[in-house]
């Protein structure tokens, strides 16, 4: 039986630059890259099979590629992803739901969010029984501003319960029975 391990995920935190030291393609002196294979032209095929065979390599790929999603990178070679394979996640990045970075958060890591996450951030506090202030302090929003969000999630749920109580609960007088034409009786 084969087994999986997966790594949990490092999430960039707010200005983190760091895990670009842990970069393959970093250049030193035993290890020079060239960093123009990052920047290929179209039609340059092994400069691209060069730069994604190294992010192939690189223990902080994942890292890398949400930074050029989130710093709107549109350029060259990053996270083992040429400019065209990026477009659409560029383009869905704003209704990314990853749950480890709305966990990192939670757990009290500043992590770059999506608005998607940002929402998740306020139904897992809430749920947690996290205090606003928590909350805005994990979010970066004052405290007000978090008042409302549990305002929000407070009225959501109730209409949620509303509705399905009123799908569930059959009219009264009724004992569980469809009602037929005749039941209701003729107009004055």
């Amino acid at each position: 039986m084969t087994t999986t391990t997966i790594s949990p995920a490092r999430h960039r935190s707010l200005g983190d630059h760091t895990w670009q030291d842990q970069a393959v393609c970093q250049s030193t002196e035993y290890n020079p890259v060239d960093p123009e294979i990052f920047f290929p032209e179209p039609d340059e095929t092994a400069k691209i099979t060069a730069a994604t065979s190294l992010c192939g390599q690189c223990p902080v790929r994942r890292t890398c590629l949400d930074a050029a999603l989130e710093g709107g990178d549109t350029y060259g070679i990053r996270g083992g992803m040429t400019e065209e394979e990026r477009e659409p996640l560029h383009e869905e990045l704003a209704n990314r739901l990853d749950y480890s970075r709305v966990n990192a958060t939670v757990a009290g890591r500043d992590v770059h969010l999506t608005k998607s996450e940002r929402r998740a951030v306020v139904h897992a506090a809430y749920r947690h029984g996290l205090s606003e202030q928590r909350l805005a302090w994990l979010l970066k929003i004052s405290e007000e501003h978090a008042q409302k969000k549990y305002r929000e999630i407070r009225r959501a749920i109730r209409n949620r319960d509303l509705k399905q109580t009123t799908k569930n609960t059959p009219p009264p007088g009724t004992d569980g029975k469809r009602l037929g034409r005749d039941d209701f009786g003729t107009a004055a």
